[in-house]
């Protein structure tokens, strides 16, 4: 091939080569123009869902808020509101610890003091699911069981609405008594309190056209009102059971010291005989009082936690050994103690399917008071 030939051939190659690198700049820069097209044409109504300012964070634009109120005497409260009657959520009128957030006493304009719960961001994984959640919440009524008064929500923040009760958790009660010139709670009243709770989570078992398991029952989720009248508090782990009677969850369910055996093998299954065993557990706490989670020394120098101790002392028959000792012991039955302990056994059985139902203790608690 002659040279002059050779010249052409490189020559059209080359140009070739060329064509192809502009084509390719030309159509990734026409790409590139069709994509930011796209992006500044997001609405800003869409755009201001995306940055909502938080409640905390002081005065600022108005945000976006999701709120409603499920008791017809509570107007509408914002969320510029709670800011303001929990004083940007401050430390000292923190009034509890429960699941996924803290609780503030605040009072409203309207005059009305209520509970506020802040609840962390991994709470709810989506607007949609909370306000289903408190939707369904809200619509139960029964005396033993804390009554949810609305809710508010502004992108990550969820403020709930519960009212507020007199004096304070079971727990509070049982074990702090530094600053309280009122004596022990009595024999009659740790069992009205015990029955109290039965008949709370009797109803969301038993009565609801679709049933609710609590998970998180324990001394810090009962509160007490002026009567000791029980309201079973704290919903935040609660969840509502479908067709097949159960709900599987990734979850961590409960409170360590409650959570039935099944629960601390990896069980996902969320179930009524789980609040059966927490409860069991609750009895036992309220008549001994000891805590279900701290371990403590046994008759032989080794540590044992209340539930084991108590299914041991019970298969030697020393019931009376085992109540609080702050408890006289003219007011107490020794027929009806037994009684009481067997039922906390029975409910805190390792086998769920062992346990009874709420209902059934109920009728037991019935026949004893």
């Amino acid at each position: 091939m002659d040279r002059t030939l050779q010249a052409i051939l490189a020559a059209i190659a080359s140009f070739f080569v060329v064509s192809v690198i502009l084509a390719s700049i030309l159509i990734i820069c026409k790409s590139e123009s069709k994509q930011s097209s796209r992006r500044s044409s997001i609405p800003q109504s869409r755009a201001r869902n995306l940055v909502a300012p938080k409640p905390n964070a002081g005065p600022g634009p108005v945000a976006i808020c999701d709120s409603a109120t499920f008791d017809p005497s509570l107007p509408h409260v914002s969320m510029q509101e709670l800011v303001a009657a929990t004083q940007g959520f401050s430390s000292e009128l923190i009034i509890g610890d429960g699941s996924f957030g803290l609780v503030y006493k605040a009072r409203l304009n309207s005059g009305a003091v209520v509970a506020v719960k802040k609840l962390s961001p991994d709470a709810f994984q989506g607007l949609r699911e909370f306000r289903a959640e408190m939707e369904t919440l809200g619509k139960i009524q029964h005396p033993n069981i804390v009554r949810m008064l609305g809710f508010c929500a502004t992108g990550q923040d969820r403020l709930l609405i519960y009212e507020f009760i007199e004096k304070g958790s079971l727990d509070q009660w049982l074990y702090d008594t530094s600053d309280r010139e009122q004596e022990p709670l009595s024999w009659l009243t740790r069992l009205n309190i015990v029955r109290g709770v039965a008949d709370g989570l009797a109803f969301m078992h038993h009565k609801l056209e679709t049933p609710i398991i609590h998970r998180d029952i324990k001394a810090s989720n009962i509160l007490l009102d002026a009567d000791f009248q029980v309201h079973i508090a704290d919903f935040g782990l609660a969840r509502r059971i479908e067709a097949s009677h159960s709900h599987v969850s990734t979850q961590v369910a409960g409170t360590m010291g409650y959570m039935p055996p099944e629960y601390l093998d990896g069980a996902t299954t969320a179930t009524m005989a789980g609040d059966v065993y927490s409860f069991g557990v609750l009895m036992l706490e309220v008549v001994t009082g000891r805590r279900p989670s701290f371990p403590f020394p046994g008759e032989d120098g080794r540590e044992v936690r209340l539930v084991e101790w108590v299914k041991r002392m019970a298969g030697m028959g020393r019931y009376l050994e085992m109540v609080d000792a702050c408890i006289a012991k003219e007011d107490l039955h020794p027929t009806k103690v037994e009684q009481i302990f067997q039922i906390g056994v029975n409910c805190a059985d390792e086998k769920s399917r062992n346990r009874p139902t709420m209902n059934q203790l109920l009728d037991h608690f019935n026949l004893i008071l």
